[in-house]
């Protein structure tokens, strides 16, 4: 842009990707049912005194999970419908499978599974099998926000390539950018490794075909663009990474994936 004003540049520089952050303080319930402060002031301190409450031993977060339970774990999201909707733990033994829907744009159904970054430094994998049949079918690994804000490593049929391609999709404030130079046309239907790796404000996406060689896909993209000081419809979730199956022709297409890995990085 020409132009760029002083605010825009403060709000820039200190834009977060992590969401709702919680901080430990001393607090009470008001006679009227409210939670307060215990001093009664609204600003959080930087020291409080020592809770008495017993100490409790809690489980360190999953880094990989290999989908050899029953039911998802806890902390996974999806948005506005149950992943009961469209994900399937049983068909194949250690595999999530994921059932296609609408575009990832769509504010009904969409079969997208994330967690959330808690880390400003982090790194997020899968590996996918996958047999896109028409242009509408896709599956792959996301940065999102919301339905208007996201980067997305697809899987999908690709007519003017004649077959399974790989490619890098970007909403940016609804504003929808494609890298089509760089997308790659894949020899076998074998399974393939995803990955983001996330610096920073640097987030680069990157593909395998034995979880060993790495090839970026696209650009390092500004994290800083899921946050809620540049989405304009600003939701306050913070930004997740997951994997998502679309099938908008006839929502029944699917994708398997083998595990995800999620970790925070130094």
């Amino acid at each position: 842009r020409p132009f760029v004003t002083e605010d825009e540049n403060i709000r820039s520089k200190y834009r977060c990707t992590l969401g709702r952050e919680t901080a430990i303080q001393k607090m009470e319930w008001t006679k009227d049912g409210w939670l307060r402060m215990a001093d009664g002031e609204k600003m959080a301190k930087l020291y409080v005194e020592e809770s008495s409450l017993p100490q409790h031993p809690f489980q360190a977060p999953v880094i990989r999970d290999d989908f050899n339970g029953e039911k998802l774990l806890n902390f996974y999201y999806s948005p506005r419908i149950s992943a009961k909707r469209f994900c399937d733990l049983k068909s194949r033994k250690g595999w999530l499978r994921i059932r296609g829907q609408e575009a990832l744009t769509s504010l009904n159904k969409v079969s997208l599974l994330c967690r959330k970054l808690t880390s400003i430094n982090a790194s997020f994998t899968t590996k996918m099998e996958f047999e896109p049949k028409h242009f509408q079918q896709s599956a792959g690994i996301v940065i999102y926000y919301d339905n208007m804000n996201y980067t997305y490593l697809r899987k999908y049929y690709s007519e003017s390539l004649g077959g399974s391609a790989l490619s890098l999709q970007q909403m940016e404030n609804g504003q929808r950018k494609q890298w089509l130079d760089e997308r790659v046309l894949l020899e076998r239907e074998d399974a393939i490794y995803l990955k983001i790796e996330i610096c920073g404000r640097d987030c680069q996406f990157s593909w395998s075909i034995d979880n060993n060689s790495w090839m970026k896909m696209g650009p390092s993209i500004d994290t800083s663009l899921y946050s809620d000081e540049y989405c304009k419809y600003g939701e306050f979730t913070g930004t997740m990474v997951g994997v998502c199956c679309l099938d908008r022709m006839c929502h029944r297409e699917y994708a398997d994936f083998d595990y995800v890995e999620y970790k925070e990085l130094d």
